[in-house]
């Protein structure tokens, strides 16, 4: 048997409501009257009246010029702070999954002018008499890409765990697990999850090859529930029973190694990072310790690159893994405390996660920032709000891992960074996403 308590806890997300802010207090303070006290002049009446009469012209020629323009110039109101709005951003963002499903729509879906669409996908290919038939398109066209949308329940799921109880409070919890639930029922429709091995599993839905001039995802740009084309399904060849697969030596390459259909849109550069993020959760979910020994293997640190001192590396993305990896297992380390053999390589993560929230402070000139306050993680590549999001998510979360044990930061290099100022980051960059995702919405 194994224990029943492999999380350790879940925590709350930081309110922030103990004072006003900053900006509120600046707002607050009370502006004094500027005066200037000349005293007594004493002065014959001639010369009273002579100086009067000074005063007034250079009081009309220093102040009617000024009066006159602001008059007649357009007039242009100072837009005040905004005042983010968490709750509603959160809301739009989860009903984005709705927009984006495939497959049979439940009544309740909330997204009127979305219909049942891509019933055909995987007939005759599946495991099921279910076929293919789910999920989520990726993104604009109609393609299911099974690895990033993987990624994105995981990342989804683990909000949940850590946060339910503020979830629940602003009436989204249910919501978010039927979201969850739509995507991980499909996932599991990808490979026989009856069975104690497999020897296959599909990757993707549709898709487009580069430059096609035959009807596809991106050939044709329509609604899904409009697809009459065919929509081929990818097979990658070579929950515990796809991670044996995965690790099997015949059958390792990246998710998308020669499939035309994959490599333009989500090029994976590797797949170490996924033994251990797989092998930790799979070590919280049924608390087997053989999963923290494969996650804690020095083998996959060395090939993954895992504690190397590289920038791209600290960036948590569908491709890259390690920092909520190590994350996940600086968690294990300061809440459940395993001891020998693990720690040594546990130290070693908890080490490197410290040096990636260092990372992201812009003093230490890792990555470039824009004008705005926004750090560019993307280096080149499109879409930089996801890493962003990721990034600040993570921060959060390491930021209430050192509260709960009563550590109060951390030292980048002889520096130290307390947490509130690892908050401030991830609050300014959940700021700035928010206020991006509105802009987009508008």
């Amino acid at each position: 048997m194994h224990s029943a308590n492999h999380w350790g806890g879940s925590f709350e997300i930081y309110s922030g409501a103990e004072s006003t802010t900053d900006d509120e207090k600046s707002r607050n303070i009370d502006k004094k009257k500027k005066y200037v006290d000349l005293g007594c002049v004493s002065c014959s009446h001639k010369a009273a009246w002579k100086w009067t009469l000074y005063a007034f012209v250079f009081q009309l020629l220093l102040i009617a010029p000024p009066t006159i323009l602001a008059k007649t110039l357009p007039q242009h109101e100072s837009k005040p702070p905004p005042d983010y709005n968490y709750t509603l951003a959160l809301q739009k963002a989860l009903l984005f999954f709705n927009a984006q499903k495939s497959g049979k729509l439940p009544k309740n879906n909330g997204i009127p002018w979305r219909g049942d669409s891509g019933l055909q996908d995987g007939n005759g290919n599946g495991f099921s008499k279910e076929g293919l038939v789910g999920g989520y398109y990726d993104a604009g066209d109609n393609a299911k890409f099974h690895f990033p949308m993987a990624f994105a329940m995981t990342m989804l799921s683990w909000s949940v765990i850590e946060y339910r109880q503020k979830y629940e409070a602003i009436g989204e919890y249910q919501h978010t697990r039927d979201l969850i639930r739509w995507g991980t029922d499909y996932l599991l429709l990808t490979f026989n999850s009856s069975a104690s091995k497999i020897d296959r599993i599909y990757c993707q839905v549709g898709g487009s090859r580069i430059g096609s001039r035959v009807p596809d995802d991106h050939y044709c740009w329509q609604r899904p529930e409009d697809m009459d084309y065919p929509r081929p399904v990818q097979l990658a060849k070579g929950a515990a029973t796809v991670y044996a697969f995965a690790r099997d030596n015949g059958r390792r390459r990246a998710y998308s190694t020669g499939n035309d259909y994959i490599e333009p849109y989500y090029n994976s550069t590797g797949y170490y990072d996924e033994y251990i993020w797989g092998a930790t959760w799979l070590y919280y979910a049924t608390g087997n310790i053989s999963y923290l020994k494969l996650a804690t293997q020095p083998g996959f640190a060395k090939h993954s690159k895992a504690l190397s001192r590289v920038s791209y590396l600290s960036v948590p993305s569908w491709d890259n893994k390690l920092p909520a990896a190590m994350l996940l297992l600086t968690r294990y380390r300061l809440f459940l405390y395993p001891g020998y053999p693990y720690e040594g390589m546990l130290i070693k993560y908890h080490e490197k996660t410290e040096l990636n929230m260092c990372s992201y402070f812009q003093q230490f000139n890792e990555f470039n920032w824009t004008k705005g306050g926004m750090i560019k993680m993307n280096q080149g590549r499109p879409q930089p709000l996801q890493f962003v999001a990721n990034t600040a998510f993570l921060a959060s979360l390491y930021v209430d891992y050192l509260n709960a044990t009563g550590v109060p930061g951390l030292f980048c290099d002889r520096q130290f960074i307390s947490l509130d100022l690892l908050r401030s980051f991830a609050t300014s960059q959940v700021a700035f996403s928010s206020e991006s995702f509105c802009i987009e919405m508008e």
